[in-house]
């Protein structure tokens, strides 16, 4: 039986948006600062179902413009303040599913890569959008988040 229209091939068989090799290092910037990858829901949700104290939740992602400074900038935060009591990131286009979990725990927001977000016993209580990350230098970033961790940590 024929329905009449094609579906896209993209569609039927999921793919990985980026090759993996070439997001390996990007994802080691924050696996190597002790950021718990996660690349399911199970495993975002495992994290934040009971998540007590505060967790950082990093959405990484390839964008030149914004990743490129947000990742450093997370490095920066975690080398010179107060550490959060947990942190997950995932990859925006190619765990797509744990990303769409991760975003779901960031309400009130729109789907944004990067972003960072934290939380205090479950709960959003800061967010960095890519419009707020692109443009920036890894510093500048990493300043505002310690002053999250500082004030919420």
């Amino acid at each position: 039986m024929r329905l009449g229209y094609h579906l896209p091939i993209w569609y039927i068989i999921p793919i990985m948006m980026y090759d993996e090799m070439m997001i390996a290092p990007m994802r080691r910037e924050l696996t190597e600062l002790g950021i718990q990858e996660t690349r399911t829901p199970e495993d975002v949700e495992r994290i934040m179902q009971d998540a007590k104290g505060t967790t950082l939740m990093v959405v990484n992602s390839v964008c030149g413009c914004a990743a490129a400074n947000a990742r450093p900038g997370v490095a920066f935060a975690l080398q010179h303040g107060k550490k959060p009591d947990q942190a997950l990131t995932v990859f925006a286009g190619n765990d797509k599913e744990a990303t769409a979990k991760a975003r779901s725990y960031m309400v009130g927001y729109q789907p944004s890569s990067p972003s960072i977000a934290l939380f205090k016993d479950g709960e959003l209580v800061f967010m960095l959008e890519r419009y707020q990350i692109a443009g920036r230098d890894a510093e500048d970033i990493g300043k505002e988040l310690m002053s999250a961790l500082e004030e919420h940590a």
